[in-house]
């Protein structure tokens, strides 16, 4: 088997059920791609027995008049006796066996509820067998399968706790292997909750350890890698650890449009960048923890351009810089001007005169003038503060 492929098998299965429920919530997608997306998450189902979920999501998406009750009492019967032999080996191994094995049917129970997508009571089951649990080593397998539960419907607060949870544990010890497959997690959390910065420093620092693939193949973390990177870096980082790494090169060729959207922002080739960019928008928009935050990175993708072009500039002609994006200068200006409102931009458009100037703040100017805001908020605070004390 090719390498990829293996690693692409190894992806937790709730996971890949995960990102075709959100394309049929979320991503309009044709009627043939429903019919296809719809035959997997039938055909998931019917392998592990999901009968909660089988009932649940056919009623969100209007199903009712497929949905087979004989295959949902099926499905509810099989659960109720695999439940009833899990329950005869936890019984059998408490009364004749020894805590490992108490251990070990109590944790097979909990799999069988993860297995089912019955989270709630795979979530109860897990702190059962928590309780039997003395390892750090396995104490975190159980964190790492509850951050999948997690990620398997976007419970944001669960996986944030238990995140926490998990730097608890490695107080008290744990393994390098477990501590940077954290790292991943904790990545892939920052990145699905708009946190783009401490995504990718967690992402690059896994470059070389990465072993996650039950959360995504290394593709997609490259993929992840590099869209955060290119927003959070300044561009002499972003040539040393992320244009210039080996294991980036190695992989970014394989993914559409990646490689010309970062070497042309390196380069500078900023017509190429932005058609590259208009290329990775579908992948972005059907990413399903990128999908919330789509305008956002849209925008933010396109500061970073802008301001990169007027950093080797006092003043440009605005037909210069349309000509540089392969825009128009009504565009341009519509919206640079939107960007220069919200102050992401240092610099003036001489409509007149159809110039940008820049007006960027020398570094001893931009400390001053963070420190007088700074110390404007704390005195607000202070007032603010002083007016409860009285009271």
């Amino acid at each position: 088997m090719d390498p990829i492929e293996e690693t692409e098998a190894r992806q937790d299965v709730k996971l890949q059920l995960g990102q075709h429920l959100f394309l049929l919530r979320k991503a309009s997608p044709s009627p043939d791609a429903a019919a296809s997306l719809k035959d997997a998450i039938l055909k998931a189902v019917c392998a592990d027995n999901m009968a909660g979920l089988y009932q649940s999501f056919w009623q969100e998406m209007g199903w009712e008049s497929t949905f087979d009750t004989k295959l949902y009492e099926q499905y509810s019967a099989t659960i109720a006796e695999e439940v009833e032999k899990l329950d005869e080996k936890v019984k059998d191994a408490e009364e004749n066996l020894g805590e490992s094995e108490v251990r070990e049917a109590l944790l097979n129970k909990a799999l069988y509820y993860i297995k089912i997508g019955d989270k709630e009571k795979a979530l109860a089951q897990l702190k059962v067998t928590e309780a039997k649990t003395v390892a750090v080593g396995q104490k975190m397998d159980l964190v790492f399968h509850t951050l999948r539960l997690g990620f398997f419907d976007l419970d944001f607060d669960l996986i944030s706790k238990n995140i926490d949870k998990a730097k608890s544990l490695f107080d008290e010890g744990g393994d390098w292997e477990r501590k940077n497959r954290l790292k991943v997690y904790e990545g892939l959390f920052c990145m699905a909750t708009r946190n783009f910065k401490k995504a990718a420093t967690l992402l690059l620092d896994s470059i070389s350890t990465f072993t996650t693939y039950e959360l995504f193949s290394y593709d997609t973390f490259i993929f992840y890698t590099v869209l955060t990177s290119i927003i959070s870096l300044d561009r002499v980082s972003l040539k040393q650890k992320v244009v210039d790494a080996p294991e980036i090169l190695a992989v970014i060729g394989k993914i559409p449009f990646l490689s010309d959207f970062l070497n042309a922002l390196y380069s500078c080739q900023y017509k190429t960048f932005f058609h590259a960019f208009a290329g990775l928008t579908d992948q972005i928009r059907l990413d399903r923890y990128l999908f919330p935050h789509f305008r956002y990175y849209m925008r933010e993708v396109r500061v970073v351009a802008y301001s990169q072009f007027l950093e080797s500039y006092k003043s440009v002609t605005m037909e210069a810089m349309a000509k540089a994006f392969g825009v128009s200068i009504d565009f341009l200006d519509m919206e640079l001007s939107r960007f220069i409102a919200a102050g992401r931009l240092t610099c003036k458009i001489d409509k007149v005169a159809g110039v940008l100037e820049t007006n960027r703040l020398d570094a001893k100017n931009a400390l001053y003038q963070a420190t007088i805001k700074q110390g404007d908020f704390l005195l607000n605070r202070i007032q603010k503060l002083s007016r409860v004390v009285d009271v």
